[in-house]
């Protein structure tokens, strides 16, 4: 029986959110996801997105917030976040020039405090990666591996994207288990099975996700669909792994 709700994080739908977003929205819940993972409002104020969100029945799984933002208007954002009834607040990217040993040492103090404040407003902080984090060494321990030494896992959580953990030639499923209880968010997503080894909808790529899944049943608030680009229609894209979990026995 599934227990772990799907969310769409919206930036698979960027294009059609950035012609209408609140129809986007619609077309989201009428695919049957119960949550989106917002990455940005699509103009709309926080208390009218959270009226949009509740009378659609959808729950906010999580927001991504650039580091910028999370560092000047952290407050602002905290509010935000509770009007949208959102726990879940994330770092969604490291900007290219911090990509070095000292931007690390400077993000982690940032998360630290960060991940403290938003503790002690209800909230959790998560950081998501992708695959640069496994490409600096610091102390020769891998980037990722020494951020999540370097920051308190009861401050800063962890939203782990299985793409882009394959991607830097690791197991997600690895990852999954050595920071049990400290992964409320699990980016889903599949790459291709042909010479691209790109952005496949969940169930049509070589990803395994049975280990995955073992990994997470106990741990995990929400799986997070994504697709950064898609072939063809991003609707289509996201229906198709809508359907595939729900076929898995996810949905």
């Amino acid at each position: 029986m599934a227990t772990i709700p799907v969310a769409l994080q919206l930036y698979t739908v960027r294009d059609e959110a950035a012609k209408d977003y609140a129809g986007t929205l619609d077309q989201v819940a009428a695919m049957g996801y119960t949550g989106v993972e917002l990455a940005g409002y699509g103009g709309m104020s926080a208390p009218d997105l959270a009226a949009k969100l509740r009378a659609l029945d959808v729950r906010v799984a999580g927001n991504h917030v650039a580091l910028k933002r999370l560092e000047t208007e952290l407050p602002q954002v905290l509010e935000e976040c509770h009007i949208l009834r959102c726990e879940y607040l994330v770092c969604p990217v490291l900007p290219a020039e911090l990509r070095t040993p000292d931007g690390y040492r400077s993000l982690a103090e940032s998360l630290n405090t960060m991940g403290a404040a938003a503790q002690t407003n209800t909230l959790s902080l998560c950081y998501h990666n992708h695959a640069f984090e496994w490409e600096t060494t610091i102390d020769g321990m891998a980037a990722y591996d020494w951020l999540l030494d370097h920051t308190d896992p009861a401050l800063v959580r962890i939203e782990l994207d299985v793409y882009w953990v394959l991607k830097a030639g690791k197991d997600p499923a690895d990852y999954l288990r050595q920071h049990a209880g400290r992964v409320p968010l699990v980016h889903l997503k599949d790459i291709t099975t042909d010479e691209r080894q790109t952005y496949a909808p969940v169930g049509t790529g070589s990803v395994d996700f049975a280990p995955i899944f073992a990994a997470t049943e106990t741990n995990t608030a929400w799986y997070i669909v994504e697709q950064d680009q898609a072939d063809g229609s991003s609707f289509d894209a996201a229906r198709t792994s809508y359907a595939n979990l729900k076929a898995m026995g996810k949905i």
